[in-house]
């Protein structure tokens, strides 16, 4: 199982690719549903990766619309996906990534150091 580390030292795993559930989404957008709001939540993506994101991505301050709308925002690579010109490991690492840089600063465990008058 490959992991992505987030700031603060949260993970997310890379889950295996959801392969009903891309032939369902494939489908309604070849049939011209919109990516948002046409979607319902057994075909949406977003809302797949959301459960099984969400206890890593909630507590670092990023809820669940934010995150849809993330999985939307990268729909070029999604479409690649689901044509088949991406593999899943690159969609969803480069989506974990995407995810990752978007991440609120996370307060850390450790106090930060007091500065230095040089």
């Amino acid at each position: 199982m490959t992991i992505v580390e987030l700031a603060g030292g949260a993970r997310l795993a890379l889950p295996e690719e959801p392969v009903e559930l891309k032939v369902g989404l494939r489908d309604a957008l070849l049939e011209g549903q919109d990516w948002r709001d046409g979607l319902s939540d057994d075909i949406c993506i977003g809302v797949w990766l959301w459960g099984e994101w969400q206890p890593t991505l909630e507590p670092a301050g990023i809820t669940r619309d934010q995150f849809v709308d993330m999985v939307t925002d990268y729909r070029r690579e999604l479409w690649l996906w689901l044509i088949g010109d991406r593999i899943w490991a690159q969609f969803i690492s480069g989506l974990a990534g995407r995810v990752a840089r978007r991440i609120p600063a996370l307060v850390l465990d450790e106090p930060a150091a007091p500065p230095t008058d040089q």
